[in-house]
């Protein structure tokens, strides 16, 4: 057994070491029901997804540039449900003049380090209701803007070859302006660094009471 562990660790720093692209972990299971509300793991058993990390780049000394798909691990700390958040967690994008409104994107960039036995990856993204509005008077509101950025932490696991999750650090920021043309003061911004259960809260840290195993495939 002990043989066995030492060749995949072996194999693991190989490819590692080597060509590690189109090398990712994956993990299998329900969209989330609730599109934007990250405290509600409940999933949607119909809808079945692949959280994927694909590395896209080795920038040397451990740290290496993936490719989200599919959306992370959505849990609480003391609820068993676990769904995938792919709304939230992979997010919107645009550029006026190029994309006009912001489209929810397919994938998102992430960074990680990995140090043989212990993996970090950090995602961050953006989620809009698109609710901007021209009220009578002259009156405005952008739409509703959360930042995310996740931290996972991950355990590996020689004879599985595989990632557990074993905590992930969660933290949604907020902006939006209001005002009106016809105000002294044109607008208004509202800057929220952390908006998580209430605003001017803590990030969350969260431990998964269920198994969360990424798989490692080549």
């Amino acid at each position: 057994m002990k043989i066995a562990r030492l060749s995949v660790f072996a194999l693991l720093l190989f490819l590692l070491q080597g060509n590690v692209f189109g090398l990712s972990i994956t993990y299998e299971g329900f969209e989330c029901q609730s599109a934007i509300d990250t405290e509600d793991p409940t999933p949607d058993n119909a809808t079945s997804v692949q959280s994927r990390f694909e590395v896209i780049e080795d920038s040397g000394g451990g740290v290496y540039r993936l490719r989200l798909t599919g959306g992370i691990p959505r849990f609480g700390n003391n609820n068993r449900t676990v769904c995938i958040d792919k709304a939230t967690a992979i997010g919107y994008s645009g550029i006026p003049d190029i994309d006009g409104l912001p489209q929810p994107l397919d994938s998102i960039d992430a960074t990680a380090y990995f140090n043989g036995q212990e993996l970090i990856i950090v995602v961050s993204s953006m989620y809009t209701d698109l609710s901007a509005r021209r009220f009578p008077l002259s009156a405005f509101s952008t739409s509703l803007i959360f930042t995310f950025t996740n931290t996972l932490v991950f355990k590996f696991n020689s004879a599985t070859s595989s990632f557990s999750l074993t905590k992930l650090f969660r933290n949604r920021g907020f902006t939006q302006t209001n005002g009106s043309t016809n105000s002294i003061t044109p607008f208004l911004e509202t800057v929220l660094p952390s908006f998580n259960k209430e605003a001017r809260d803590k990030p969350r840290i969260l431990t998964p009471l269920s198994a969360i195993e990424y798989q490692l495939e080549k």
